[in-house]
């Protein structure tokens, strides 16, 4: 099981944010990442990425996807 928490240290212990379905005294091995909101954000993630494709993605999705032309519906 690969499992990613948010978590708060108190000094002593990580404190997972919400409930575990694990069994208490389970052995695991934690690597620890600080957490920024502001820059850990879904919007700011996508911001960072560089696409790489065709700028007419949109307006030719189907045929990119499937490998022939979107056929019309008209």
């Amino acid at each position: 099981m690969n499992l990613t928490i948010e978590a708060i240290y108190d000094g002593k212990a990580f404190l997972p944010i919400t409930p575990l379905s694990m069994k208490p005294a389970t052995r695991v091995r934690i690597s620890v990442l600080p957490f920024d909101k502001k820059t850990e954000s879904f919007l700011n993630t996508t911001q960072s990425l560089i696409p790489d494709g065709p700028p007419d993605w949109s307006e030719k999705l189907d045929e990119y996807l499937y490998g022939g032309k979107k056929p019309d519906n008209d």
